[in-house]
Parts: C-alpha cells; sequence; structure tokens
C-alpha cells in the first residue's frame, strides 16, 4: 500500500515540498506506517513566513468582532470533527481515545477564549493627565509569528498560540513535530474550511533546520516552543538573538507531595491519572512522591496494587488505560533511567520493562513503574524520564518537602494532598512551581488562565494561554493628545 505523503499549508493552497527526504510516521502501539512526513527545506519555511507577511497587512486591518467570526467558525468545525480528530491524536501518538478526546477539548477551549477577543483587545485611558491633555493606551498586533510543536500533544499545544496570535490580528506559521504531525495537518485542513483569507496561517513540516529558518528569519517577531529543558534554552537563546520574542516551555520533574491527613482512597487516583496518563509523556505528569511523616506505610500498597494492576494496550480499546510510548528510542531510554535507578539502590515495586501487550508485539509499551526507596541524590529523582515511572521519596515534614522539590532545577508543575488549609496556604505560599495543584495531580490551567512554569521549565516573560497570551501578541502604543 502506497503511503498518503503530507504536504505543505502555505498561502491558502497545500503544496508539495521540494524535499527528497522523507520521515515514516509511525503508529507507536501498532508499529505499522501511517504515512510519510517530507522533511521540508528551509527555503519552504522563507515561503510561508513570507506568505504571513504579505497576507499581513490586510488582516491586521480586520476589524476584532470580524476576526472572533472566524474564531467561532473554527470552534464549530473543530466540534464537528471531534472524534475524527481524537482518534488521529490516538494512532499517531498512542494515547488512550479518551486521553486524545481530553487533548482535542483543550483545543477547542483556546478557540472559545480566543472568540473574546473584542474584549480582551481592549486598552485602556485617562483624561486630563495633565490639563488639556489625555493619554490612552492601544493594543495592537505585530506581525508574523511562529511555533515550534512537540509530539506529545499534537493537538492541545499548537492551539495554545494559534487562536490567540491570529485573533489578535497576527500571522502564524506552525511546524509540527515530525512524530506525530498528523493531527496539525487536519487541524490546518478545517483552518482552511473557515475560509480564513490566504497568508493568515501557513504549516511547514520538516526538523531542525526549518526550526532554525522560523526563528533566524527577519521577517518573523515572535517564537513559541514546547518541549526538552535543552531545546528550550536554545530555542530562547537562538530567537532572542535574532531579535525576537520567545515563549518557550521547557521539561518539568514534578512532585507530589502527599500529607498524613490526605484522602488516600482519592489521593492513589489522582496519583495513577498523573504518573501514569498519557504513558507518563506529559510536562504535568507527577514523577516524584514525596510521602510525609510515614503516610507511606498506608499509601505504598495502595499505589503497588494500583499500577500492577492498570491495563496496558491500544488505545483505541476501549479497556485500556495507558497506551505505548512515542517511540522504540523512547521506550530504550525509559527503560535506561530504571535500569540506572536499580543499580543506584532503588526497588521496582512494580517493573513495567518486561511488559508485552499481546496482538502489539511491535508497540513501544512501557508497563507502569512504581520505585521505592528513591533519594533526592539520585539521577531518576532529578532528570524528566518522560514516562510512566513513579519514585517514592520519604520526608520527614513539609518543609523538607518543598526543599527537595526546590532542590531540583525545574519548576513546571507540582501537587499537595492534605485535608489541612494551613498545609495547603503554606505549600502553595512558598513552593517555587508554575502550576500548582491542592487536591489536584494533574496542574493544568484552564484555557482563560496562563500555562505557567519558572526556574528552567519556563525561558521568557508571558506564557501561553489567557491574557499573557494577549500580552505576547500585541504591542501596546501610547498615544499623548493635546488639541488646541
Amino acid at each position: 500500500m502506497t503511503l498518503k505523503k503530507l504536504r505543505n499549508y502555505i498561502n491558502g493552497d497545500w503544496v508539495d515540498s521540494q524535499s527528497s527526504q522523507e520521515f515514516e510516521i509511525l503508529n507507536p502501539a501498532t508499529g505499522e506506517a501511517l504515512a510519510l512526513e517530507p522533511l521540508s527545506t528551509p527555503d519552504e519555511a522563507s515561503l510561508a513566513v513570507e506568505a504571513a507577511q504579505a497576507a499581513f497587512a490586510e488582516w491586521r486591518h480586520t476589524p476584532p468582532i470580524t476576526r472572533s467570526r472566524y474564531m467561532f467558525r473554527l470552534k464549530e468545525a473543530m466540534e464537528d470533527a471531534f472524534e475524527e480528530i481524537s482518534e488521529i491524536v490516538t494512532k499517531e501518538n498512542g494515547k488512550t481515545l479518551d486521553e486524545a478526546r481530553g487533548e482535542v477539548r483543550r483545543a477547542i477551549e483556546n478557540v472559545e477564549v480566543a472568540t473574546g477577543i473584542p474584549s480582551l483587545l481592549m486598552g485602556y485611558n485617562a483624561e486630563d493627565v495633565a490639563q488639556g491633555i489625555d493619554e490612552e493606551a492601544l493594543r495592537q498586533p505585530v506581525g508574523v509569528f511562529t511555533m515550534i510543536a512537540p509530539f506529545n500533544f499534537p493537538a492541545m499545544v499548537p492551539f495554545w498560540f494559534l487562536p490567540y496570535a491570529i485573533a489578535c490580528g497576527n500571522t502564524f506559521v506552525l511546524k509540527p513535530s515530525p512524530q506525530t504531525p498528523l493531527a496539525a495537518n487536519r487541524l490546518y485542513e478545517i483552518l482552511d474550511e473557515v475560509m480564513l483569507p490566504p497568508g493568515v496561517v501557513n504549516l511547514v513540516n520538516g526538523t531542525r533546520d526549518v526550526a532554525d529558518r522560523l526563528m533566524d528569519h527577519p521577517l518573523v517577531k515572535g517564537v513559541s516552543f514546547v518541549g526538552s529543558t535543552r531545546t528550550a534554552r536554545h530555542i530562547y537563546a537562538y530567537s532572542a538573538a535574532h531579535g525576537k520574542r520567545v515563549q518557550a516551555q521547557g521539561g518539568a520533574k514534578n512532585a507530589l507531595v502527599v500529607m498524613p491527613d490526605a484522602d488516600l482512597p482519592r489521593t492513589v487516583q489522582a496519583i495513577m491519572t498523573s504518573a501514569c496518563g498519557c504513558a507518563g509523556e506529559r510536562c504535568l505528569a507527577g514523577s516524584n512522591l514525596l510521602c510525609v511523616g510515614g503516610v507511606d506505610r498506608e499509601i505504598v500498597p495502595m499505589l503497588k496494587a494500583a499500577f500492577a494492576s492498570l491495563r496496558v494496550g491500544y488505545g483505541l480499546d476501549p479497556t485500556t488505560q495507558m497506551g505505548p510510548v512515542i517511540s522504540a528510542e523512547a521506550k530504550q531510554k525509559i527503560i535506561n533511567y530504571i535500569n540506572g535507578a536499580i543499580a543506584d539502590g532503588a526497588t521496582a515495586l512494580v517493573d513495567g520493562r518486561e511488559i508485552v501487550v499481546p496482538g502489539y508485539e511491535k508497540g513501544f509499551f512501557v508497563g507502569p513503574t512504581l520505585l521505592d526507596n528513591v533519594t533526592p541524590a539520585m539521577t531518576i529523582a532529578k532528570e524528566e524520564v518522560f514516562g510512566p515511572v513513579l519514585s517514592i521519596i520519604r520526608v520527614a515534614d513539609l518543609r523538607e518537602a518543598i526543599d527537595v522539590i526546590h532542590g531540583n532545577p525545574h519548576g513546571n508543575a507540582t501537587s499537595i494532598f492534605t485535608s489541612s488549609g494551613a498545609s495547603a496556604r503554606e505549600f502553595k505560599y512558598w513552593v517555587a512551581c508554575g502550576n500548582v495543584g491542592i487536591n489536584i495531580g494533574i496542574a493544568a490551567p484552564m484555557a482563560m488562565f496562563p500555562f505557567g512554569g519558572m526556574k528552567d521549565s519556563f525561558f521568557g516573560s508571558l506564557h501561553g494561554q489567557g491574557r499573557d497570551g494577549i500580552e505576547f501578541y500585541t504591542d501596546r502604543k501610547v498615544v499623548i493628545t493635546r488639541w488646541f
């Protein structure tokens, strides 16, 4: 069977890439090839940027109320294709269908927020700042923006940025992950269907050379990125060196703190979803479990039973609770981390290294893994594994738990489980993480709030989503007026 070869979307048209290099997109559960992605050239990225720049003046002049109507049409079109997009995400990424549905819902929620752009773009003013002089601050679009997307949320993460960018009056170029470009390509088909003017949104498939051209192109005004800390740091430095505004979301090492007064049955359920949801391949995944003051004696046996009973399989099977990881390379990397932890003295209470899923022997599966006797000094406790691995660390009190969290260079997310308002307040007051959950395992902000991140988990000043997105995609122009 001849595999479908993806195309780029430039200036309102689907065009074949001129590159002879291709990347085979695999279903991580079955190992079968789904499509071929062209590894486009930097010149093709330049064409997309130039198309976006040519479209900017007219789109910027389009009234915000008109731009918001495009967002309403986009929302309806995404709702109509909801199940289709969710299935695509499951096939190319590996997550369960319910997890994929949650991702697509979050993408749509960002479009919903962007429909309010006529209000969100409002500036502010003051009369008589001096005698006979008035002053006002206006929000205005900036130009061409680009987004370099990760593999783990191929439908949602681009929509942390795209709806806000174009609703504000900018134009946009997306480079999807070469591992999971199918959902983005389908979403661009929907963007084409809502009849946006040519050049307002563009898509270029490719790898690092395409990303570099988008970051250093003189017409690009800003760059958004989500991925590993190492890549985020490079993108932040490289883009800023070329005069771009940047928001670069990096990696994570998220701690889940369990106090002795926590509601343990509900806490275990939340921890399972946090550590094993999406096979641990998300920046909000819980990876270090900090058991405070002897609570380990009760919760560890409960977690061991829950980890051992989790059903692993193909995400399109409704009985599956956890799917595969993205690739054979990712699987081996996770196994190497587990091997290293055991060599350092950790104990595998539940070991997912040798899991075999009947009927899917070619899939990239790693079973849920629960590691005990982990210390904060171990590599497994310090580095992002990006897999379904949870490390148990014992601490004496809440202050020690916070100190352990602060000893890690990342600051993406953390959660506390407690029945004490005082403990919860102290935790959220002091902990240096951008997203904080209280009796919530996955501290995922709604679309009207920014997606936080501190320390090595974020490079920039304005985050994705919500008001931060509006700030990032506009400049404030201050006008001071006197009439004689």
